[in-house]
């Protein structure tokens, strides 16, 4: 999970095996495109079926910390509606990491890491570069290997740092994608990108 919040300047970076994302479709004025150059499939999710599960999720209050009894429990807070720019950064990670065969919050550098230019982009990069700014804060979630929407949320759900991320209430928008290579280590992708703008 990577956080930017640009009010107190303050960057927080955490790395965990279990990483978030989800699927939408792009809007025909998203500046992600997409080589062709591939064998990339995405599954049939809808954006709702996106948008229920994590919103499911944040209507309950949840104890994304249960071996440390200090944090206690993530209050239930108010659901996340879908944007677009988020989706097009998320897919363009997605799509990045599946066509490059790795797996990090960093782009690959290579030329399906499109906002990298022939270096690795930063997610705060892709998730601008895709249109998103004037944020307040942003973050990402990656995951990958599950083969359905289900198992990808419980994986999140069981990894503190993910989980939160999912529950903060600072967060007003969400996109997510998730491509599919069956030649790539884990052959499914899921990146989910979260978001504020600034008021």
């Amino acid at each position: 999970m990577f956080e930017l919040t640009l009010k107190n300047k303050s960057y927080l970076l955490i790395f965990s095996t279990f990483l978030i994302v989800g699927c939408g479709e792009v809007s025909a004025n998203s500046p992600t495109q997409i080589s062709n150059k591939s064998n990339i499939t995405h599954m049939n999710i809808t954006q709702e079926e996106f948008l229920d599960a994590i919103n499911k999720v944040r209507s309950t209050p949840r104890d994304c910390y249960p071996d440390d009894p200090t944090r206690g429990f993530m209050k239930a807070t108010h659901p996340l509606t879908w944007n677009n720019e988020l989706y097009a950064s998320a897919l363009e990670h997605s799509t990045d990491l599946a066509n490059s065969d790795t797996f990090s919050h960093l782009g690959s550098g290579t030329e399906y890491d499109i906002t990298g230019n022939g270096k690795p982009s930063k997610f705060f990069e892709r998730i601008v570069a895709n249109g998103y700014k004037y944020y307040y804060s942003v973050g990402e979630n990656i995951a990958g290997g599950q083969t359905n929407l289900e198992d990808v949320m419980d994986a999140w759900l069981k990894s503190p740092e993910h989980c939160t991320n999912i529950m903060k209430d600072v967060y007003d928008e969400v996109g997510m994608a998730v491509v599919l290579k069956e030649d790539s280590t884990y052959g499914v992708y899921w990146t989910q990108n979260f978001g504020t703008k600034t008021k």
